[in-house]
């Protein structure tokens, strides 16, 4: 049974939703197996927790938006 597991920042209900979807759908194509054989899960990590180039993620998207 696959198993695919992802690790972003929040999301959206909708977000989520989608995300499983289409990861789904894709993964049941290219490895010719069943929709249904397929497990997916979503950790999501704070933006305060999450990282790059030394920057929280929240301070990233706060100096995104004031431009």
């Amino acid at each position: 049974m696959p198993y695919i597991s992802v690790e972003s920042g929040t999301l959206t209900d909708r977000q989520k939703e989608l995300l499983i979807q289409k990861l789904t759908e894709v993964s049941s194509e290219i490895m010719n197996i069943p929709q249904e054989f397929f497990s997916v899960t979503i950790k999501e990590l704070p933006d305060k927790c999450f990282g790059i180039g030394g920057k929280t993620i929240d301070k990233i998207k706060s100096e995104y938006n004031e431009k």
